[in-house]
């Protein structure tokens, strides 16, 4: 994957957002994992590679949605692009999270988080697949236990998402059925 200079300006933005936190079963620096979302976006939905290096700001950052786009506005992105990419990332931040719904259990949150993400642009769903596709390879490799939760639950999900690039979407139900095998072998 080839990023252009304002591309190259967005990722040390997103590198610096994330700081110093790290992968957690790879202890790699996090970045590594927006950027692999978004190689594996760019063959698929090349529209969608900022909002794959984004997608994490909103929801692990301290960066707010008007943070993100008068970075983008000032760093060659004109105002509609601007707007494109920052509503791409706020369509991929969990609102369903313990935090907003104490009261809730962590299956309920992730039912109600996948019939939201159901209801996104097909770009997003798009984005969100690669960053399944990411996150379940190395889960199913460093944490079987969660891995067994972890994949029930993106079946779900995966059932109410149905609008993104269907190649993408093929690729994400083929790791996740590679995921489901490994970890029934594993009994």
């Amino acid at each position: 994957m080839e990023l252009t200079q304002r591309q190259l300006r967005f990722l040390d933005f997103v590198k610096e957002q994330h700081g110093q936190q790290k992968r957690k079963y790879t202890g790699e620096p996090y970045w590594h994992h927006v950027y692999a979302v978004a190689e594996i976006v760019s063959e698929y939905e090349p529209d969608g590679l900022e909002i794959a290096l984004g997608h994490d700001l909103l929801e692990d950052t301290a960066c707010t949605y008007d943070d993100l786009f008068f970075f983008l506005k000032n760093n060659g992105y004109d105002k509609e692009e601007a707007s494109f990419i920052a509503n791409g990332v706020q369509e991929l931040t969990d609102e369903f999270v313990k935090e907003n719904y104490p009261d809730k259990n962590r299956k309920d949150r992730k039912k109600l988080e996948a019939e939201r993400l159901g209801k996104v642009s097909p770009l997003a769903q798009s984005v969100k697949y690669a960053d399944l596709i990411h996150n379940m390879q190395s889960i199913v490799e460093e944490d079987k236990d969660f891995a067994r939760i972890f994949s029930k639950e993106k079946r779900n999900l995966l059932d109410q998402m149905r609008r993104g690039n269907i190649d993408l979407f093929i690729k994400c139900c083929h790791t996740l059925q590679e995921a489901f095998t490994a970890l029934k072998k594993q009994k």
